[in-house]
């Protein structure tokens, strides 16, 4: 596979025990688009899913060997109440924003923005050929740090721990843990899970899982068998796998029937209202109305005239 054995990885220190493998509940295959200047993306985590998978509120993947799809770039737009975890495959982005944060996402690497009362970024291709692929997703902050002082932090390949297991499967920890491996991310109250996980045919991975947190599954590459028994299910390539809250599953079980690249994605639900309206998530209409007043009347801090140029 074009993505295997192509970051650094430690062995495994401790075995993810799973006594009982989770199923799938939904299969979802996403919703072809474009964001920002025209890039061509799948909004696999919709609108509709997020009360079904909260603390999550977007997944957006990227793919293309063609820079009409995404030479474009996303120019500068505003963001509050949420965090947004960009991961790259393939690739170079330049970050600027309006907290004077700047960073070049590229191979392997991701940035981590925590948006809280609100900021205005740009996300820009520093490539003019050649392939660009990755992720996007979308992580609620609870009520209490939504207007909390706008974060960022770049994540170069190197920062993000990967651990090998023994079967040849390989896991880059973003955040949370796996086989004893901690993510370079950790962040209090949704306490986040995000795995990119490499498996070879014919091999599995257990990943264990805390009750009642919301999980997902999402194939980018070849095909594998969600669960065990009675209840596992193929999902293939392109294709996310909402995994069930079933009482007594204490983990995931993933078995490749070939090689496979896919994502594992956690989170502990906040369960509190969302309010939503395109870049700001809030908890009330009110509180959009007041996010589009301060984003009308400059108290976003701008972004200088040559971001992304």
């Amino acid at each position: 596979m074009e993505h295997r054995n192509r970051f650094p990885t430690v062995p495994a220190t401790a075995e993810e025990t799973v006594r009982r493998s989770r199923a799938i509940d939904r299969v979802v295959r996403g919703i072809p688009t474009s964001d920002g200047d025209g890039v061509k993306l799948t909004r696999v985590l919709t609108h509709n899913l997020q009360r079904r998978l909260d603390p999550f509120l977007m997944l957006d993947a990227f793919g293309s060997d063609s820079k009409d799809d995404y030479i474009g770039g996303f120019p500068a737009h505003p963001h509050r109440g949420f965090e947004t975890i960009t991961y790259m495959l393939a690739g170079r982005m330049r970050h600027r924003d309006s907290a004077g944060n700047e960073g070049l996402l590229e191979n392997g690497g991701a940035q981590w923005m925590v948006a809280g009362a609100g900021v205005v970024h740009s996300e820009m291709p520093e490539q003019e050929d050649g392939r660009m692929e990755g992720f996007q997703l979308w992580l609620n902050l609870p009520a209490a740090d939504k207007m909390a002082k706008p974060w960022y932090r770049d994540l170069p390949s190197a920062a993000i721990p990967g651990v090998a297991l023994a079967n040849g499967a390989t896991a880059r920890v973003l955040a949370g843990s796996s086989h004893g491996v901690a993510g370079a991310v950790s962040r209090p109250v949704t306490e986040p899970l995000y795995l990119d996980v490499h498996l070879p045919a014919g091999q599995a991975f257990a990943q264990a899982l805390p009750d009642g947190h919301n999980a997902f599954v999402y194939v980018y590459a070849g095909e594998v068998t969600v669960g065990e028994g009675a209840d596992a299910a193929v999902l293939e390539a392109q294709r996310m796998g909402i995994l069930d809250n079933a009482e007594g599953a204490d983990g995931v079980v993933v078995r490749a029937s070939q090689d496979a690249a896919f994502l594992i994605i956690a989170g502990r639900p906040l369960g509190e209202p969302i309010a939503q309206y395109g870049p700001f998530v809030m908890n009330t209409q009110e509180q959009i109305y007041e996010a589009l007043a301060d984003y009308r009347d400059g108290r976003f801090a701008q972004i200088p005239a040559t971001a992304g140029a």
